[in-house]
């Protein structure tokens, strides 16, 4: 099969440009501006910057303002209907997995049965189960006593052992739902969010491998840190969860989701019972909502937690997200504003002149915006808001791929702009330039090698 490229569907009204392209143009690259240097310059919260974003790009297109605020304010409602559910039910689960002390439990046990030669390979699979259900940051903090411990067990750099398990976060991050980016991308372009999940793993694979154990090893011949002793380690008591009943809680809303697009793939006729009965529990917020209640009786009843325990965990969940959510809804409000000018339409006409790479596109915009801005989730917002109107007649597969390269532009080349660059080089003890060698250049690498399987993935599917 080959690659997908932009045309813009047949039958289907794009949105009648309000301006001149040029004009559309310079409109949409003058809200990012606003937008990078209210966060980078000013130190603009990310809510309010894509707010005057917004309004920045209807003011240089020159339209009504009250059409602008209808747009955004519209696209923001049905984006936290849409989105927000999931993240805060996603924060719940992610919140009790910690707690309960299940994520401690997944990493005890993978590491106790791995050689010193394999612990890297370890790392980078923890970092990928954690990083499926929680935030960067989240896995991040949970993570960094396990690295120093084990660094300090294998007597090796902390970058050997760290970087693997950094790119199973960071790829689950970019690639893989239920994470805030993905989620949007999938909204925004109308992807099937079992489909993407399914070949998201299938591309995070094999990426997390290359930017992980292998380049991890390459990393560690360069830079030489030997681990703190911040955290020491400490027995709590505490019961907890068994592995195997922590991982199924893990993978449930996965295979429920799953499960659903492999249904929906092979059983056409939407009125069988067994579709029928996939099509529920498939659904996200369904999905996610069985993951949570599960999680109170495995998680929670696996640490014996009490009523009040298990109130407490859920109820912690929900205002360390409440920015994040913010966030997303801006930036579908900012989506839908570029939209709303024709922005889209103009992109559309130019790119299927040109015969471009729907995917490659996708992957150029978002690592634009991830340099410019620093942020991985915005870069995903504005850069599938861009491509939301050039999908055309493009599969559900093909479309999934288009929401992959978003993801894998978005990570790209991590650096002083970015809160997760100094977040690492704290952690780590590292200076800049060796934060650059190691964590930036690791990003880069899962960045790009995320975009050629994407395109050998675009060839078979």
């Amino acid at each position: 099969m080959s690659l997908p490229f932009v045309v813009p569907a047949a039958g289907t009204d794009l949105v009648e440009p309000v301006a001149d392209g040029w004009q559309l143009i310079l409109a949409a690259l003058a809200g990012i501006a606003v937008i990078v240097v209210l966060i980078m310059w000013l130190k603009v919260h990310p809510f309010l910057a894509l707010i005057l974003g917004s309004f920045t790009v209807g003011l240089v297109a020159w339209e009504n303002v009250n059409d602008v605020l209808t747009s955004f304010t519209t696209s923001f409602g049905s984006t936290m209907a849409g989105v927000g559910l999931l993240i805060a039910l996603g924060a719940m689960f992610a919140k009790l997995l910690a707690d309960s002390g299940g994520a401690d439990q997944i990493v005890d046990t993978i590491v106790g049965h791995s050689s010193v030669k394999m612990l890297p390979w370890a790392m980078a699979l923890i970092g990928a189960i954690i990083g499926l259900p929680m935030f960067f940051e989240i896995g991040l903090v949970l993570l960094m006593p396990v690295i120093y411990l084990v660094a300090r067990r294998a007597q090796v750099s902390l970058i050997v052992v760290g970087i693997p398990a950094l790119a199973g976060l960071s790829a689950m991050h970019g690639l893989v739902p239920p994470h805030p980016g993905p989620l949007l991308a999938i909204d925004n372009l109308g992807a099937d969010l079992g489909l993407t999940l399914a070949l998201g793993v299938l591309v995070a694979i094999p990426t997390v491998i290359l930017a992980g154990p292998v380049f991890g090893r390459i990393a560690g011949q360069w830079v030489q840190v030997e681990a703190p002793h911040t955290f020491d380690a400490s027995e709590t008591g505490q019961r907890r969860p068994s592995f195997w009943i922590t991982i199924l809680s893990v993978l449930l809303p996965v295979a429920l989701m799953v499960g659903k697009a492999l249904v929906d793939i092979f059983i056409d006729d939407p009125d069988n019972g067994l579709r029928k009965v996939w099509d529920i529990l498939g659904n996200p917020p369904i999905a996610l909502l069985l993951a949570v209640i599960v999680g109170i009786f495995t998680l929670g009843g696996g640490a014996r937690f009490s009523k009040e325990q298990i109130q407490k965990s859920l109820e912690s969940s929900l205002p360390p997200i409440a920015g994040i959510m913010l966030i997303v809804g801006a930036g579908g409000g900012f989506k839908q504003v570029l939209i709303d000018t024709g922005i889209g339409t103009v992109l559309a006409d130019w790119a299927t002149e040109r015969n471009i790479s729907a995917v490659l596109m996708a992957w150029v915009l978002a690592v634009l915006i991830r340099l410019a801005t620093g942020s991985a989730t915005i870069a995903t917002i504005t850069a599938s808001g861009l491509m939301s109107s050039l999908m055309g007649d493009l599969s559900n597969a093909e479309i999934s791929l288009v929401v992959l390269a978003v993801g894998a532009g978005s990570v790209f080349l991590s650096h002083v702009n970015d809160a997760g660059f100094w977040l690492v080089k704290e952690y780590f003890k590292l200076d800049v330039p060796q934060t650059l060698k190691t964590w930036s250049l690791m990003e880069t690498v899962l960045s790009v090698a995320g975009l050629v399987f994407i395109l050998l993935l675009g060839l078979v599917v």
